[in-house]
């Protein structure tokens, strides 16, 4: 049974991210921090010099330039000016930005770029990977009702040098391995992506990624390359490179095989899963498990 899953549409009509400035090379120095443009359909970003020395006081001084107006008079400032920010918060790796119930009332594609531009702005910091959204000190949830949860500026994903005028957004069930490497433990992500990007692509790019809950552990070498990937007929056709065979991980032999097959399954309309390594499934992974086979979903290596 397909679970976790939500898909809609949101109106963007013009890519999430349209740049930096006019900058030249030369003259980008500094952080980037983003806007909003004048048609409120995407964001761009201009470069500032910080003055403060730690990760907290540059918090605050990105906090201030994110409420004022830009310099490019094409943008606009991302954060509404009724909508107040409480406390931000910094633990340990992890940004926590609380605003007031206006935040509420932005449309949806706004309040999307706003959360890009935030993430992405927040993210270039050393001491800064995820960054949390509350609304009066409660977590943003989603029109499901599910937390939004942990972001980092791999959540927002383009399709670099296509034109698109959809972004979707869908939360997906992902499996990532348990400390002892011998289960599959399950991961619940929102994504924000653009609609040129498959979401098959998305999930296995994201089990390369690794997972951003604590106590969960990668599975997936991560220099490994997604060659292509489709789906036809119900079966999920994935072409890894040679990477995928490495043993990077101490995972048992099936946890990288079934942590694509069950992440495909429960996410997609696939229910089956054809692994091949460059094209070829003449492989066999660590000697144990040949790909000339079609696999499904294991719903045994699941820790309870």
């Amino acid at each position: 049974m397909r679970k976790w899953f939500c898909f809609f549409l949101l109106l963007c009509v013009a890519a999430l991210s349209a740049g930096c400035g006019a900058h030249s090379e030369e003259e980008e120095s500094g952080y980037k921090i983003w806007y909003l443009n004048q048609d409120g359909t995407g964001i761009s970003c201009e470069y500032r010099e910080l003055q403060a020395k730690t990760a907290e006081g540059m918090v605050s001084e990105m906090l201030e330039l994110l409420r004022e107006e830009p310099r490019d008079k094409e943008l606009q400032s991302v954060i509404p000016e009724d909508v107040r920010l409480g406390d931000s918060t910094l633990e340990g790796l992890r940004l926590y930005l609380d605003f007031s119930e206006e935040y509420l009332q932005m449309e949806k594609t706004r309040e999307v770029l706003c959360r890009a531009a935030c993430v992405r702005t927040f993210c270039q910091l050393q001491g800064v990977e995820y960054v949390s959204f509350l609304v009066d000190g409660e977590p943003l949830t989603d029109t499901n009702g599910e937390e939004i949860g942990y972001m980092n500026d791999e959540q927002f994903i383009e399709s670099a040098g296509e034109e698109s005028d959809v972004y979707k957004t869908a939360e997906l069930t992902l499996y990532f391995t348990n400390e002892a490497g011998d289960a599959l433990v399950t991961e619940q992500v929102t994504m924000e992506y653009n609609s040129n990007i498959s979401l098959e692509k998305l999930i296995v790019e994201e089990l390369i990624s690794g997972p951003i809950s604590d106590g969960l552990y990668p599975t997936i070498p991560p220099e490994t390359k997604l060659i292509s990937i489709s789906i036809k007929d119900g079966i999920c056709y994935v072409n890894l490179d040679e990477t995928f065979l490495e043993s990077v991980y101490n995972v048992a032999e099936a946890v990288p095989i079934y942590s694509i097959v069950n992440s495909i399954v429960d996410n997609t309309d696939a229910d089956q899963v054809q692994i091949s390594i460059n094209g070829e499934t003449n492989q066999v992974f660590r000697e144990m498990i040949s790909f000339n086979t079609i696999f499904e979903k294991n719903e045994e290596l699941i820790e309870e």
